[in-house]
């Protein structure tokens, strides 16, 4: 193993754990989906749907135009092989996470007194565990019986039983079993969410959890600082730490010098190092490649910031912004957006801004409109509106 990379060599490590150098099928099956979400480890969820749902771009990234379906057969229907849970933030994860996750579910459960965003009301949570054993998987909709909304919060406006519905989530006392049209969550018991084997497995130690939970994302980044094997499940510093000292002692990592990075890093045993990377993909703003801001720019020499909650007037760049990956470099970005009231429901893909990195080769223009198109076709829009804001807008032919 080198005990130096070259951050062109890192960032290679980098995309290659990500999947970025597994071939692509024709027409992805259940197969590739998890052989996809194997290299992620996770998949973040997010309600912003002004292109696509947050968790099914990082597998469009990876695996081309696929069926959406594969992602929810994978969550909805037995035998589940994905189910949400605080992972990363809100995420998929593999099922066999569960018991790994318990002693996350055992520290939200000790905390239960110090919330103040949800009620201490043992008799609601009773109430709406009976009223889901007997009903099966519901929204808090479906089981809300008119109780007051709070209006002091900055904005949810939730209500006492889904605040209720979302601590029995983050202790394990409900799962997520979907969600409806209007991406409401609809919860259940686990066992009626989860493969019995899962929920038969015993609770690892603490110890034994957060070495498998730094395993999986040092799998995931190939090579890491401590910071980012920390954020990748969210976890403390020390455990973080605690966990890397061990699995180098193992041999399971092993420490790198990457030229540029200030601190130490660390290689994962069975980390690929290619000669190249020939990827092509738009990446959310909530894919793993990106996720840590601090990480991508150390990596990719690319400053991001996700700018939804900015003031239009104050934006940089756009409202959704996807960074746009050529080979082993970001070398633009994009905002876009999906218009699927345009046109009697023909729908159009709208980039509302193009901008080219200083390192970007010639060729980026013609790469990024035939991504776009791609992109265009697997999202069902018609055509492509590209607005004239952006030094590469007036560049793409799409």
């Amino acid at each position: 193993m080198p005990e130096r990379l070259s951050l062109a060599q890192a960032r290679r490590v980098a995309l290659a754990a990500q999947g970025f150098l597994d071939k692509p099928h024709s027409a992805p099956t259940m197969r590739t989906l998890m052989r996809t979400v194997e290299r992620t480890g996770v998949l973040q969820v997010d309600s912003v749907n002004v292109l696509q749902r947050a968790h099914f771009m990082p597998l469009y990234s990876r695996m081309g135009p696929y069926d959406v379906e594969l992602l929810r057969r994978a969550s909805e229907r037995r035998p589940r092989r994905v189910v949400e849970y605080w992972a990363h933030v809100q995420a998929f994860m593999p099922v066999e996470l569960w018991p790994v996750m318990r002693h996350r579910m055992a520290s939200y459960r000790a905390k239960r007194g110090k919330w103040g965003f949800v009620a201490d009301d043992h008799e609601l949570e009773r109430n709406l565990l009976a009223e889901i054993r007997d009903r099966g998987a519901s929204t808090a909709r479906d089981l809300d019986d008119g109780l007051p909304r709070a209006k002091d919060n900055w904005g949810w406006n939730w209500s006492e039983t889904r605040k209720t519905l979302d601590y029995l989530y983050l202790t394990g006392e409900v799962a997520i079993a979907g969600r409806n049209g209007q991406f409401e969550i609809r919860y259940d018991l686990p066992e009626r969410v989860l493969p019995a084997d899962v929920l038969a497995q015993p609770t690892p130690t603490l110890a034994d959890a957060n070495r498998e939970l730094v395993r999986r994302a040092a799998r995931s980044h190939g090579v890491a600082t401590v910071q980012d094997l920390r954020d990748y499940y969210r976890m403390p510093v020390a455990d973080t730490a605690t966990a890397v000292a061990e699995l180098v002692e193992d041999g399971e990592l092993v420490p790198v010098t990457v030229d540029g990075w200030r601190r130490p890093a660390y290689l994962h045993r069975d980390a690929r190092l290619p000669r190249r990377v020939a990827a092509r993909a738009l990446l959310s703003p909530f894919d793993p490649v990106v996720w840590e801001r601090a990480r991508t720019e150390a990596l990719f020499d690319f400053h991001y910031r996700i700018e939804i909650y900015v003031p239009a007037e104050k934006r940089v760049h756009g409202y959704y912004v996807l960074p746009f990956l050529l080979g082993d470099r970001i070398v633009a970005r994009v905002d876009l957006k999906a218009d699927r009231q345009f046109d009697l429901g023909a729908g159009r893909l709208v980039v509302r801004s193009a901008y080219a990195e200083h390192h970007a080769p010639p060729e980026t223009a013609e790469e990024l409109s035939a991504e776009l198109r791609r992109l265009a076709d697997w999202l069902g829009l018609a055509s492509i509106t590209v607005e004239p804001r952006g030094d590469l807008a007036a560049l793409l032919r799409c």
